[in-house]
């Protein structure tokens, strides 16, 4: 900067030194795993009801062919089951990680234009589920605000 200015460094103040310390030391583990359980939820949701992407976008029906290798009750990306038991989350470290180990997941999450199948994605935050999870933050940060 050119000019006159002034370095301020709040963080040295003592009065901010103790809460920052606390906050730098805080367990985030049941924060996380709170995430993790509600986009985890979110993610089953979307899978057995929904039908759609995070964003609210329907998915694309099943191509002709395909619909008549599939037998009744079944319907889009549950087939038998497999991929909405799949689900999981992961704490891992300061973050946490919602998923399906399944190889075809990322079939369904991406699509693939080679073998014809179109993309549905049933993994992310938007919208709602976001305003979800920032609520579960919120309440987390209030918490340990008033101790």
């Amino acid at each position: 900067m050119s000019g006159a200015g002034i370095r301020a460094d709040v963080w040295a103040d003592p009065r901010l030194a103790g809460r920052l310390e606390r906050l730098a030391q805080l367990d985030t583990t049941p924060l996380l795993e709170a995430i993790g359980a509600e986009v985890e939820s979110q993610t089953r949701h979307r899978i057995a009801v929904d039908k759609e992407s995070p964003a609210g976008m329907p998915w694309p029906e099943w191509s002709t062919e395909y619909a008549t290798t599939r037998h009744s009750g079944q319907s889009l990306l549950q087939g038998d089951g497999h991929l909405l038991d799949s689900i999981t989350h992961q704490v891992e470290g300061d973050s946490v990680l919602i998923g399906s180990p399944l190889i075809y997941a990322a079939t369904h999450q991406f699509g693939d234009l080679e073998r014809g199948i179109e993309q549905r994605e049933f993994l992310g935050l938007e919208g709602d589920d976001l305003d979800d999870v920032v609520g579960l933050i919120e309440d987390y940060l209030e918490e340990i605000a008033s101790d």
